[in-house]
């Protein structure tokens, strides 16, 4: 019998995907430095994407270098806009500053994922959405935020389209489930390759 998928991340999304789609796995979170990762990737001038791709393999190869018989998710969402690039929010009211930066603009999310087995990686893919802001009104900003509450701080951007994040925007190009932090279908696609979903 084949093991199941270990995802090396802490999100409850990613999770929920992945199980939502029929997929067995095991959660092991790497426990990388994100913040230095990304602190020293943009002093060298790394793009966006490439700081996403890096962070999912550190994530998958940490915990690959645990389980080298499993196969290993590792996956990281990175969002920039006007070349700043957002962290998840510390608290509420870091949240209500990236939201209010986004207003009126567009950013880009890229949700990157590195599979690793036998100790290496063997696929990669990075999945791009494009999110156009409403301008929104602050007292929109501020319903918002109360509603929604702590959840917004496990979110880079601070929002979280599936549930009420829906009325920011006008318009969403590009991967939908990358939007919620996963290449979800070409992850699929590499599964069934390996038996870890069915074809």
């Amino acid at each position: 019998m084949t093991s199941p998928l270990i995802l090396a991340s802490r999100s409850r999304s990613r999770a929920d995907l992945l199980r939502q789609a029929g997929v067995e796995i095991e959660i092991a979170p790497a426990f990388v430095d994100e913040t230095a990762v990304k602190a020293g990737m943009a002093a060298e001038g790394a793009a966006a994407r490439d700081v996403a791709d890096t962070l999912a393999e550190f994530k998958a190869r940490r915990v690959s270098a645990r389980e080298p018989g499993r196969v290993v998710l590792g996956a990281d969402q990175v969002l920039v806009c006007e070349g700043r690039m957002l962290d998840k929010p510390q608290d509420l009211a870091e949240a209500r500053e990236h939201l209010a930066f986004l207003r009126g603009k567009t950013h880009e999310l890229l949700s990157a994922a590195v599979i690793y087995e036998l100790g290496a990686p063997v696929w990669r893919h990075v999945g791009r959405a494009q999110m156009v802001a409403r301008p929104f009104s602050d007292g929109f900003l501020d319903d918002y935020i109360a509603g929604q509450g702590d959840a917004l701080l496990d979110t880079v951007g601070a929002y979280r389209l599936e549930a009420g994040g829906a009325q920011l925007f006008t318009r969403v190009q590009g991967d939908y489930f990358s939007v919620l932090g996963l290449p979800l279908l070409e992850v699929l696609g590499f599964l069934r390759t390996r038996g870890l979903c069915r074809e």
